[in-house]
Formats: structure tokens, sequence, C-alpha cells
């Protein structure tokens, strides 16, 4: 059964050239929580293809994402949306841990 919506937490993620704050997340397997990404200054995007996740990134838009992940392990997030000369360096990883 889920938790209500109040109770589910909310991990905030600030998208900037080139880096992501934080680059590294930390979640429980089976705990749902909502990634709340916002850019700071332009268009980024927001890909963790082995959790099915694709999003752009707006200034002053907030995009929310729940996720419950089902299998822990390490996964990368990237910008997937060319946004200059430091782009393929903007990443970061969410853990799930057992």
């Amino acid at each position: 059964m889920d938790a209500p919506e109040a109770e589910i937490p909310i991990i905030a993620i600030k998208a900037s050239r080139f880096a992501y704050s934080p680059n590294q997340i930390s979640v429980k397997k089976g705990q749902t929580v909502i990634l709340e990404i916002e850019s700071t200054d332009r268009l980024h995007g927001f890909a963790i293809p082995e959790l099915g996740i694709r999003a752009d990134a707006l200034p002053g838009e907030k995009k929310t994402i729940k996720i419950t992940p089902a299998n822990s392990g390490r996964f990368v997030f990237y910008c997937d949306i060319f946004c200059g000369s430091g782009h393929e360096q903007m990443a970061g990883e969410i853990i799930v841990e057992n």
C-alpha cells in the first residue's frame, strides 16, 4: 500500500551548467520518493534509463517524478540535452540500498 502523498519524502535536485546538486542520492529499495527537479539556468535533461526515467528540467519550473525502486544498486542519472562544453560531465547517481 502506498504512503499518503504528504508522507512521501521529496528530494530536490537542482540542474545547472554542468552539474546536479546533489549529485549523489541514497534511497531504500521499495521506498517511494519524489524527485523534484529544477534547472537554475537553462533547459537540461534528466535521464535514468535503467529506471525508465526521462524528464526535461526547465528554469523556474519544478518537475516531479515519483519512483519506487524495486532493485538495489547504483543507477547513473545524466543530462541528455546538450547544454555546452561541460555537458559530458553532467551526471550523478542514485544509490538504492536494501
